[in-house]
């Protein structure tokens, strides 16, 4: 079973920037690189929403509301996918996670990101 560990948020003034980090382990490389990976967020009171993702093979797409600003990769070495938010806005404020495309696994604790001055 895959587990998935995000880290990297915190609380940052409108502008800045957060990179994310999601390390998925109980799998082996090899079934890792198969997999494309999505990193979501959720709002409170909001559904969760699906930010954007890369494939196995490297390209992304992202939702309209953070293209531009987001960006997502991946280290295959590392069983790591990554997201880096620049331009950062309050309304990007919300629990982050990370998943496997298109079947999610389990989901982890996610990384709260806060945009506040």
């Amino acid at each position: 079973q895959v587990q998935l560990v995000e880290s990297g948020g915190g609380l940052v003034q409108p502008g800045g920037s957060l990179r994310l980090s999601c390390v998925a382990s109980g799998i082996s490389g090899i079934t890792f690189r198969i997999y494309a990976m999505g990193w979501y967020r959720q709002a409170p009171g909001k559904q969760r929403e699906l930010v954007g993702f890369v494939s196995s093979g490297g390209s992304t797409v992202y939702t309209d509301s953070v293209k531009g600003r987001f960006t997502i990769s991946r280290d295959n070495a590392k069983n790591t996918a990554y997201l880096q938010m620049n331009g950062l806005k309050p309304e990007d404020t919300a629990v982050y996670y990370c998943n496997k495309l298109p079947n999610a696994a389990d989901w982890g604790q996610g990384t709260q990101v806060t945009v506040s001055s």
